[in-house]
């Protein structure tokens, strides 16, 4: 859909320091072989124990209010995604980063897209400001954090190809004003790809802890091997490309009027095979060296690459930027953001 009034007024991030790949390689935590096709350089990894997801949020949230230039009394929307567990059962997450980071008793909500949810967000915030019957003073606040770890989750090994990053982004949108605009959002669905992250028939009985370390790995193979390979195939890149075609067209541009591509941050393998090519774009027209860097946050790659590229100056003033993103489900997300100015807290 096209977006009229739509922009971005503050973007923040909080990631732990990056480890590097080399030294997981030393200490036998991943294979030397495995990351060298990876291409990643290191990945950022909380080393405090008392470090959760909620607490990168509501750090990452005070960075974006703080360079938008509020105290978050007007947000009438907190949205918070995440992918994995949050630290605590039973318990509004995002009512915490709301306690912690806003002023005011907006309705706080959470979104379970998996790697879309910063996305998916962005899209549900989208549709409210520009309903018209949107929050009372015009602002949504997303934010995502996540911490990848054990012992359900290893960053190296529970899905290959891609390595997971510990770290909290945020985004505080507005229906009036900000350094960026929005110009289409799309969100594209296929249900039929659902089984590919599930890890099998019958259903479990409800448990408070997975029986084991995530293997989603495992749970691809599995649904490739009932469904087939061409088939799978197909449907992946057809929602892929589907998805892009339209957010380009509703925001009235051309690829190649797009000087950065935002992708998820997969490892190089995995970005050549699902993106770089199927897209016809070269790596240095995206974040990879910024990505390389840091890993897979989760719900908020977009974010914290955009803010990344804002900071050093590499998107500036009148470029567009194209903000991709994908999901077990499966769902694709892309958006259209043109910088309009260069906003007061770049480097």
């Amino acid at each position: 859909m096209r977006c009229d009034q739509l922009y971005i007024a503050g973007l923040g991030s909080w990631l732990p320091p990056a480890v590097p790949v080399a030294e997981a390689v030393a200490r036998g935590e991943w294979e030397a072989a495995v990351a060298a096709k990876s291409g990643m350089r290191s990945v950022t990894v909380c080393a405090d124990d008392d470090e959760a997801p909620a607490e990168m949020a509501v750090r990452a949230a005070g960075r974006a209010l703080d360079r938008a230039g509020t105290d978050g009394s007007k947000v009438g929307l907190l949205l918070h995604a995440s992918l994995y567990d949050q630290g605590n059962d039973l318990w509004g997450t995002a009512s915490y980063v709301q306690r912690r980071a806003l002023r005011g008793c907006c309705p706080a909500l959470e979104v379970r897209q998996v790697s879309n949810g910063g996305m998916a967000a962005l899209f549900l915030a989208s549709a409210l400001l520009s309903s018209g019957h949107g929050p009372g003073h015009g602002q949504v606040l997303i934010t995502t954090a996540d911490r990848f770890c054990p012992p359900g989750f290893d960053r190296w090994h529970s899905d290959p190809g891609t390595v997971y990053a510990d770290g909290g982004t945020a985004m505080l949108l507005s229906a009036r004003e900000g350094f960026a605009r929005v110009r289409s959002l799309v969100l594209v669905s296929d249900p039929e790809l659902e089984g590919m992250h599930r890890a099998g028939d019958p259903f479990g009985v409800a448990r408070s802890a997975p029986p084991g370390v995530l293997d989603l790995e495992g749970h691809k193979k599995r649904y490739v091997g009932r469904a087939g390979m061409s088939f799978s195939v197909a449907r992946v890149a057809a929602g892929q490309r589907d998805t892009v075609k339209e957010a380009l067209a509703d925001a009235g541009v051309s690829a190649a009027e797009i000087s950065r591509w935002l992708l998820p941050h997969f490892g190089r393998r995995r970005l050549e095979t699902n993106c770089l090519r199927p897209l016809g774009i070269d790596a240095d027209r995206t974040a990879w060296e910024f990505s390389s860097r840091v890993g897979h946050l989760g719900a908020g790659d977009q974010i914290a690459a955009l803010e990344h590229l804002v900071l050093s100056g590499a998107l500036g003033a009148g470029e567009r930027c194209v903000l991709m993103g994908v999901g077990a489900g499966f769902t694709w997300s892309c958006a259209v953001v043109e910088v309009m100015r260069a906003p007061g807290w770049t480097i």
